[in-house]
């Protein structure tokens, strides 16, 4: 019998080998450096009030752990509550012994359970979270290119360094941010700290009249010898194309320093300001394409509660459209959300239904719906792939306007 909990202080250690050894890409090679871990995570687990360690115990032996992350998301335009996973780990003994499902299925419905609608994690491996209901996000573009790629605006002069002094100021310019952008997610006051006192963060921003209308977040990366080094963009937020533009000038004059400007970006558009985006390894994709950057995916949603996730969504216009529709959502890993919702849409606007009738029915299992309500794919294409069933083709048009979004989703927390 499982025994899911929080972990007390003690316990960190056990929760330690569990996880050094379930990623030993963490590179943990000594007990001085276990003992950095340990330390790191008891100071996340004692300062960062949104976020929680569990373990799973077996006989009272810790087999499994993972901390549970409490969000605030922006959610197509409506601020809504949700839950994300981090440091799943499995000791490597009682691995396909489903520990790893017991608490994924935990995390799905103690968020469930508190009221949150969607939650969402960083796989170590796509199939295995596919599997489990969660379907995928936006992609992340990563462009390795020359300073003088980026345009050089007219001036730099709102730019300046940025200090502990900004921090409000900061975190405001985030929080409007958040507020225009779906998927965003809201800065805890440990990851706004986090930020000031890393040591390798260099932040710039633009200020006019007063107000902070755009930071970038960097570091250095070193490269052969000490004078040819990288700029790694760590985040980069801007709120005017004045911002954007200025903070831009500053990548451009970092030619005669910087060998090349290192940034992730899940705005696939782009590229289409870079004066040239090929990213130097002279790679050719037939007949002419130019390598232009790396491309990954990442972060996986995953929808907790069909009904609750449209009743937040009641300010919303669904593009004007009018419709009854029966939405049938499988789901097996956590079967109290699967079912059939009636849905009313009226020029855009949305009700939950009782009763029928409807005019069409869609079917298809969570992990696709996920992507499909978050934005990351459009209906027709779902259909197309077979990933989606309706009832009526002839409303294939409708569905897709329905839900259509305006952005996919942008995502630049960690966890």
């Amino acid at each position: 019998m499982s025994e899911i909990r929080v972990l007390s202080t003690p316990e960190f250690d056990a929760f330690v080998d569990v996880l050094i050894n379930a990623y030993p890409g963490f590179k943990v090679a000594s007990p001085e450096e276990k003992e950095r871990l340990k330390q790191r995570l008891l100071k996340i687990n004692q300062e960062e009030p949104t976020v929680t360690f569990y373990g799973l115990f077996r006989g009272g032996q810790l087999q499994g752990g993972m901390a549970l992350c409490d969000f605030e998301m922006n959610f197509l335009g409506s601020r809504v509550p949700a839950g994300g996973v981090g440091q799943v780990a499995v000791d490597l003994v009682h691995k396909k012994e489903h520990v790893a499902n017991e608490m994924i299925l935990y995390f799905l419905r103690h968020y469930r359970e508190r009221g949150a609608s969607i939650a969402m994690l960083y796989p170590f491996r796509h199939d295995f979270y596919r599997n489990m209901g969660f379907g995928y996000g936006t992609k992340v573009d990563q462009y390795r290119v020359k300073p003088a790629a980026f345009p050089k605006g007219p001036s730099k002069d709102h730019v300046r360094y940025l200090g502990e002094d900004d921090r409000e100021a900061l975190l405001a310019c985030y929080n409007r941010y958040v507020d225009r952008t779906h998927g965003m997610i809201a800065k805890s006051e440990y990851e706004l700290t986090r930020l000031f006192k890393r040591p390798r963060h260099r932040i710039v921003g633009y200020e006019k009249d007063g107000h902070l209308l755009g930071y970038m977040v960097f570091t250095f990366e070193h490269g052969d010898n000490f004078i040819v080094n990288d700029l790694q963009v760590r985040e980069f937020i801007y709120e005017s194309r004045e911002a954007l533009a200025e903070l831009l000038t500053f990548l451009h004059t970092q030619a005669d320093q910087i060998r090349r400007v290192i940034f992730n970006t899940q705005d696939a558009t782009l590229y289409h300001l870079l004066r040239d985006p090929r990213n130097g390894s002279d790679r050719l994709i037939p007949s002419v394409y130019h390598e232009t950057n790396a491309q990954g995916l990442g972060l996986m949603y995953r929808v907790l509660d069909v009904p609750g996730i449209f009743r937040s969504l009641g300010e919303r216009d669904f593009d004007g459209q009018t419709c009854r529709l029966k939405l049938t959502i499988e789901d097996t890993f956590l079967p109290e959300n699967a079912g059939s919702t009636l849905l009313g849409f009226e020029a855009g606007r949305l009700h939950l239904l009782h009763e029928d009738p409807y005019d069409v029915e869609l079917h298809l299992d969570v992990a696709a719906f996920s992507s499909l309500l978050v934005g990351a794919v459009g209906f027709r294409r779902l259909h197309m792939y077979g990933l989606a069933d309706i009832s009526d083709p002839a409303y294939v048009d409708t569905i897709d306007r329905i839900f259509a979004v305006e952005q996919k989703p942008v995502c630049t927390t960690e966890f």
